[in-house]
């Protein structure tokens, strides 16, 4: 008779020692949201990895990137790839995405700028001076090869066959292109001497000691170089504080110290 009315209260004791030692949910914390992902040309790859621990800081949200040739990005992002900010190297692909109403058109802003050089080994002794109908043929020697992006979907090939067709050279080196699949590519086989020559934007050159610049292409040879960003259609909560980040002051003074030129 006493044990079984000793069961009530023996089970009412186990039941608050479970209770008090049960844990507690953790508290929401911004930097357990997904990471805002990002989609940017290969030419950024290193500015941009230079601020990403700025803006986690200041943000409490982690970011992810990937890099790759414009076309390459616009592409995944038409094919449903969840990127939140789209930051190309022309406008011609994100003319592809709002045409297709893959962006939020109200965001979109012309950021940055660039110049197109022509480059060549550290220990190459080439010299050649842009100009209509300049000698870059002869420059590559017999079978040497010019290094610069696919001119049929990169930006800087795109731009490349732009400059050297205003100038008179097109046709004379079209068929004797390394097809670089984006910019970073191309400047890889002008390091590794693979190509004696190469053409690729100046923020490239800048920061690779193991290149040259042996010129820069006037501007007036090419379309302008711009850098647009903008948020995907589908774009989750607080990518747009990404894209204000990128607009202030910390960021460009980082993108001038990288080879860009701002945009106003």
């Amino acid at each position: 008779m006493h044990t079984r009315r000793r069961w009530p209260l023996f089970a009412a004791l186990v039941l608050l020692i479970a209770g008090t030692a049960a844990p507690s949910a953790p508290a929401a914390d911004a930097t357990s949201e997904r990471p805002l992902l990002v989609f940017a040309a290969a030419s950024l790859t290193d500015v941009l990895q230079d601020l990403a621990p700025a803006f986690e800081h200041a943000s409490g949200r982690r970011l992810k990137f990937s890099f790759a040739a414009s076309s390459v990005l616009a592409r995944q992002v038409e094919a449903g790839a969840p990127a939140d900010v789209f930051f190309g190297a022309d406008t011609d692909w994100m003319d592809y995405l709002q045409a297709r109403n893959l962006l939020q058109p109200a965001t979109r802003v012309n950021l940055l700028g660039n110049r197109l050089v022509l480059i060549a080994p550290a220990g190459s002794a080439v010299q050649l001076r842009i100009e209509p109908g300049f000698a870059l043929a002869a420059a590559l020697g017999h079978d040497g090869r010019l290094s610069t992006g696919d001119p049929d979907s990169v930006p800087v090939g795109r731009y490349a066959r732009s400059a050297l067709t205003t100038l008179g050279v097109w046709n004379q080196v079209a068929d004797r292109l390394v097809r670089a699949d984006n910019v970073r590519t191309a400047l890889m086989f002008v390091e590794r001497g693979e190509a004696p020559l190469g053409i690729v934007y100046a923020s490239d050159a800048l920061g690779d000691p193991r290149v040259r610049v042996v010129d820069t292409f006037p501007a007036a040879s090419h379309p302008p170089i711009v850098y647009p960003v903008a948020l995907t259609a589908t774009a989750g909560a607080g990518a747009a504080r990404f894209i204000d980040f990128l607009r202030g002051a910390e960021a460009r003074a980082a993108f001038t110290r990288y080879g860009f030129t701002l945009l106003p």
